[in-house]
């Protein structure tokens, strides 16, 4: 079957829209927040694919090493799979490196993420393999998910295939609402890849989420030179922080960004004009990490079976089935 890439949405005037109402709804919360998903565009795609290659951030070497280890033992334990689904495929070189071990078999690949230079690099990485049909999902996770329960492909096992710890973006009611969500859409038979940070000493955490090079900041402050460019916001970048806090309680790394003085920010197209007084912080992003043993009873809540599970290096590679 020759690969045909497709698109299934486009951005336009309503992803506008939905960006301002999330930033005027987040900003005005205590504490102010602006959601993680927004981090990725165009540059800020590419500035994430720069910290995936940091030495001090592990998590893409690590599960791409695993992947690369383990890709028969994972495809050994499918039945015969038609629907791949991707969320948050990045470069498509993790999934590249899965189909591997691929059986010559055709299979529709779907690609969920709301980054269009993420779907545009993941899909032509994947090109090269002809017995795949890609399709590419323009949107959130759930969204795509719903899509993919409503698509009319061949009968046969459906896997999702979550990597790089996204799942660490949810908080815990997320998590269980999320996984949930696939269960039900996906229904019973559906295979899950799931890809988990796992807790690590302090210090190693705050350098991957706080480099020395500054790749990390410049990725978290270009949230807000997005903001500036889509809905007409007038935040004076250079006058806030990155700042990376480990919160061992909920065990997560959250990032900031902190202003430096008080200031003024006004964004046109949110309807805000709000002062941000000196050591504010805007909470950008949560990453969860997770015990080994935390896994399974996270999965059976949701209605998944753990058939397979691989760790390395502080990550595990947990490979389930909805009951």
């Amino acid at each position: 079957m020759s690969m045909r890439h497709s698109a299934a949405s486009s951005p336009g005037d309503a992803v506008r829209a939905a960006f301002a109402e999330d930033v005027a709804r987040h900003l005005t919360q205590s504490p102010r927040q602006l959601p993680s998903r927004y981090l990725y565009d165009e540059l800020g795609s590419s500035l994430f694919e720069a910290i995936c290659r940091l030495p001090w951030y592990r998590v893409t070497r690590t599960e791409q090493a695993l992947l690369s280890t383990h890709a028969g033992a994972i495809i050994s334990r499918l039945r015969p799979v038609s629907t791949v689904v991707e969320l948050g495929p990045g470069s498509g070189e993790k999934l590249n490196t899965l189909m591997t071990a691929w059986p010559e078999r055709d299979v529709t690949v779907h690609l969920v993420d709301v980054s269009p230079a993420a779907l545009d690099q993941a899909a032509t990485v994947l090109a090269a393999r002809p017995s795949m049909r890609v399709v590419a999902h323009q949107a959130t996770y759930e969204e795509g998910l719903s899509a993919v329960g409503r698509s009319d492909d061949a009968a046969g096992q459906t896997l999702v295939v979550f990597l790089g710890s996204n799942i660490g973006n949810f908080d815990q009611p997320g998590t269980d609402s999320f996984l949930r969500h696939a269960r039900t859409t996906l229904g019973s038979g559906a295979a899950l890849l799931l890809g988990t940070d796992l807790v690590k000493p302090e210090s190693e955490l705050l350098l991957a989420y706080d480099d020395p090079l500054g790749v990390t900041a410049a990725f978290n402050r270009n949230l807000l030179v997005r903001v500036n460019r889509e809905l007409g916001g007038d935040f004076d970048v250079k006058q806030f922080l990155h700042r990376a806090v480990w919160n061992a309680r909920e065990s997560r790394v959250e990032m900031h960004l902190v202003s430096r003085l008080r200031q003024r920010v006004q964004v046109r197209a949110a309807g805000l004009d709000i002062t941000f007084e000196a050591g504010e912080s805007i909470w950008t992003e949560s990453s969860y990490k997770y015990r080994i043993d935390d896994l399974a009873p996270l999965l059976d809540r949701a209605g998944f079976r753990v058939t397979g599970q691989w760790q390395e290096d502080g990550f595990a590679l947990t490979l389930a089935e909805a009951r």
